[in-house]
């Protein structure tokens, strides 16, 4: 009778036109019956199929008509059938129908499935999907990759070879590459797009903006996604797309338990609250640190107070990080303790392991975590602990804070996510996405092309930015260098700045042709000389940032310990090492590629350090092995795969492309045979061969 009481009130809402309430009321409902393993009863799966929610129906019990809806809402999604919700069936019917999009709905939606049923259906010829981060290019590319890659060329490395179907995934700053190269794109994707306001993410917004209004001249269609946005304001970006708000639209329901209440700032009580939600370990807890130094702080008390447990996948995985990056590292104590850390800076490979172990069954109970998990990845939880209501240095926004908590709760495993407030969460606020044009991006525009999105005033801008370079580096060269997009920096600004440098000062740069020299040590100045064009770039001294640099050139005949071992006079810890590392394949990599663009026009074309610049953003690895490294195969895998023979990474014609090609030819067993790997070497190239053949899934679990 409770079953149909709870029925009762459903129905009640939703004569009352109250559908939030309903749709959180029936799924708590089946979190319930769920939990008995009961059957459904006919009057719950017609309320289900009232809220829209087809996928939840149970079709052992159902009526004829219901089952009819739920087979009429099933699509392709590639490799498989799947039934979509009431609102992801709207959404796909609008895309399909050719319009231009922007959605905002919650983490649980399914926004992305949406794209590989239009891939489906619709077959196009060239995809773009523009995501935030080498994280989730990762993943969409394993999710797209089982599905479609035998009729699709996946592409995420910049400078791969275009066939006549391409689907292209990559972060923003890989987008200018490829701009020129397609004449037409059927779908250009733009996932969480929010990060072009500024007031989202000042660092990323110039870049994307630009990549938006360079890939959009030639795309066809567009699908904008976000989350939690309530208004779109007026913009040149989305003036002509349909904006669908479906942030009231949930699958899970989200449980708070606002425990800082109790606490009241207390530090003990709070660490002690965490340890009595984790140590059960008998759900899955995604821990919100808020900044770096509180994953520290939480890693201390999970340490001091959390014994070990005795689980393969975790010891090995510890042992590993001891013996491939540093003894005593505390991600390792942390393995130990079944608790993973996720941040925006350690090696790609060890985020997408940890993320991989937390998914598991057997593998971690809790990941600690900063931003980058809400940005990097689709991972979710039944627990998410909020810890410190900070991003970085700010105090966290709603905006943000609801996509922490959006992580809780998945269809079908977690009707219920708790939401666990350990810090008092931000004030509630609608939030309205303003996009607007940043000035410094205009000097790379075109006065004629983005005519239509631009203003008179933007567009003197622009013309008076041409003629002030043109000057300085001739209206040829300008005209080229914007052709093929060869300066990288999205500040015209700072680029200006930079070429009336050159020119009114070109003695300084005497000895910028030492950078190609096999000897570091010959690397001083003129690193320091670029390295100070932008002083508070770095978040780091000058100094670490030019010691790691010449650390680096080591990267391939030294082991991270080894290179660990030589900074450590300098205290630079291996937090600072992956860090540093990251900033100089980026940031320093992108800087001295302009410098080094630039110098040639004005001071010496005989000079070009473009092989360093290449060097410098593959860490100084073969380019093959850093890519790979994206793909989720650490560096001194690769290592021991090349001195077997089995692949020599260092051949000049080796690519990306071609070693994919070679390990599908070599093949899983063949691979695993390399000399000297560990039973967890092997996991990782289990996991790592699952991402790359379109075949049956590899078993990746066994660990002996």
């Amino acid at each position: 009778m409770e079953i149909f009481a709870t029925c009762s009130e459903i129905n009640d809402l939703l004569n009352a036109g109250n559908s939030l309430a309903a749709r959180n009321l029936l799924i708590k409902l089946l979190s319930t019956i769920d939990g008995r393993k009961n059957p459904y009863p006919q009057v719950l799966n017609q309320l289900i199929r009232t809220t829209g929610l087809f996928p939840y129906l149970q079709l052992e019990n159902a009526t004829w008509d219901q089952k009819f809806v739920h087979e009429a809402f099933a699509v392709d999604v590639g490799n498989r059938t799947a039934t979509l919700h009431r609102e992801q069936s709207s959404v796909l019917s609008k895309l399909l129908s050719g319009k231009n999009i922007a959605v905002s709905a919650p983490t649980s939606f399914g926004k992305s499935f949406i794209i590989d049923a239009f891939i489906a259906a619709k077959q196009p010829n060239t995809i773009v999907i523009i995501v935030p981060t080498i994280a989730l290019m990762d993943e969409t590319r394993r999710r797209l990759y089982k599905k479609f890659s035998r009729e699709y060329n996946i592409v995420t490395a910049a400078d791969t070879p275009l066939e006549s179907r391409n689907i292209l995934i990559f972060p923003q700053e890989r987008a200018f590459g490829y701009a020129e190269k397609l004449p037409s794109i059927d779908l250009l994707v733009i996932d969480e797009f929010y990060k072009a306001s500024i007031a989202h993410d000042k660092e990323r917004a110039p870049s994307l903006i630009k990549a938006i209004l360079k890939l959009s001249r030639s795309a066809k269609q567009r699908y904008y996604l976000a989350p939690n946005i309530k208004k779109l304001a007026d913009n040149v970006f989305t003036r002509d797309m349909e904006f669908i708000e479906l942030l009231d639209f949930n699958t899970v329901f989200l449980e708070k338990h606002e425990i800082y209440k109790e606490i009241k700032g207390d530090v003990a009580r709070k660490g002690n609250a965490l340890l009595k939600i984790i140590s059960k370990r008998t759900e899955k807890s995604l821990i919100y640190a808020g900044t770096y130094s509180e994953i520290g702080n939480i890693s201390t008390l999970v340490i001091k107070h959390m014994t070990k447990v005795d689980r393969p996948h975790t010891s090995h995985f510890a042992r590993w990080l001891r013996t491939n990056y540093q003894p005593n590292w505390s991600v390792a104590d942390l393995a130990e303790r079944g608790v993973g850390v996720h941040n925006g800076q350690m090696h790609r490979c060890l985020s997408q392991l940890q993320i991989r172990l937390f998914e598991h069954e057997k593998g971690f109970d809790s990941i600690v975590s900063t931003s980058s998990i809400i940005e990097g990845v689709n991972t979710s939880a039944q627990n998410v602990i909020v810890w410190k209501s900070k991003l970085g240095r700010s105090n966290l926004k709603d905006f943000t804070y609801r996509n922490i908590i959006g992580r809780g709760g998945r269809m079908f495993k977690h009707f219920i996510g708790h939401i666990y407030l350990l810090d008092a969460p931000p004030p509630e606020e609608e939030t309205q996405l303003d996009i607007s044009f940043p000035d410094g991006i205009l000097g790379s525009l075109d006065e004629s092309q983005d005519k239509a999105s631009l203003t008179e005033k933007q567009i003197e801008r622009i013309v008076e930015y041409k003629n002030q370079m043109s000057s300085i580096i001739g209206p040829e060269n300008f005209s080229k260098l914007r052709k093929d997009g060869a300066l990288q920096d999205s500040d015209s600004d700072f680029l200006l700045s930079l070429a009336r440098n050159f020119a009114s000062s070109p003695q300084e740069w005497r000895g910028f042709g030492y950078l190609n020299s096999e000897n570091p040590n010959d690397w001083d100045r003129m690193l320091y000389k670029v390295v100070g064009l932008k002083p508070s770039g770095w978040d780091a001294s000058w100094s670490n940032v030019v010691t790691v640099t010449k650390a680096l050139a080591r990267n391939w005949q030294s082991d991270i310990p080894q290179l660990l071992s030589a900074l450590s006079p300098h205290n630079i810890d291996i937090e600072d090492f992956f860090k540093l590392e990251r900033a100089i394949t980026f940031k320093l990599a992108t800087l001295l590629n302009d410098v080094n663009e630039l110098q040639k026009i004005i001071i010496n074309p005989s000079i070009d350090i473009g092989g360093f610049v290449g060097k410098l953003s593959h860490a100084f690895l073969p380019p093959a092995v850093y890519h790979l490294e994206e793909y989720g195969l650490p560096r001194m895998i690769s290592r021991k795969i090349h001195r077997s023979g089995l692949i020599n990474f260092t051949s000049s014609e080796l690519d990306l492309r071609r070693a994919l090609i070679l390990f599908r030819q070599l093949g899983l067993d063949e691979i695993l045979k390399t000399e000297g790997l560990s039973n967890f070497d092997k996991y990782v190239i289990r996991f790592f061969f699952d991402g790359i053949v379109p075949e049956n899934p590899v078993i990746i679990d066994h660990i002996r």
